[in-house]
């Protein structure tokens, strides 16, 4: 058995590139950046922050929302599979590039500097989170148990 999965949560480096190719398949490609932060050791030592940036790759539906909504420095959710593709460039030296292909993508905010420098354009409809609502309580019925009319979604 074997598992490819990457869970990142990180900043968008730069705004998506989104093309469409045959069959009108739209494709977004971008970076994310992920940070560990830094810390002071027990004998003085500093280490600095350390940031990784990963290469995400985005098809269909999922590139179209990030066509739409995600910018520079907004943060993400991203679940996905590493990818490595090799080519040989103009030279004929062969080329590696690792990315991440993106499974199931959330948008978490911005940062507060990118929060006025991208605003969703108005004539566009805004993402709204799913949400649940619990069936009302009729009467003086508990709440929680193992009711067998419990249509709890989990």
């Amino acid at each position: 058995m074997s598992v490819n999965k990457v869970i990142l949560i990180g900043n968008v480096g730069k705004d998506p590139d989104v093309r469409y190719i045959e069959n009108n398949v739209c494709v977004a490609n971008f970076t994310l950046a992920t940070t560990e932060r830094g810390y002071t050791t027990q004998s003085g030592v500093q280490i600095p922050d350390k940031t990784e940036w990963h290469n995400i790759v985005a098809w269909r539906g999922l590139a179209e929302v990030a066509e739409k909504y995600v910018r520079k420095g907004t943060q993400l959710y991203i679940e996905g599979k590493i990818r490595t593709r090799s080519w040989e460039d103009q030279n004929k030296i062969r080329r590696y590039t690792t990315e991440i292909y993106v499974d199931n993508m959330e948008l978490l905010g911005r940062r507060d500097s990118q929060a006025t420098a991208a605003p969703a354009p108005a004539a566009q409809p805004q993402a709204q989170p799913q949400s649940y609502q619990a069936p009302a309580n009729p009467g003086n019925a508990p709440l929680g148990g193992n009711s067998a009319d419990d249509d709890l979604p989990f």
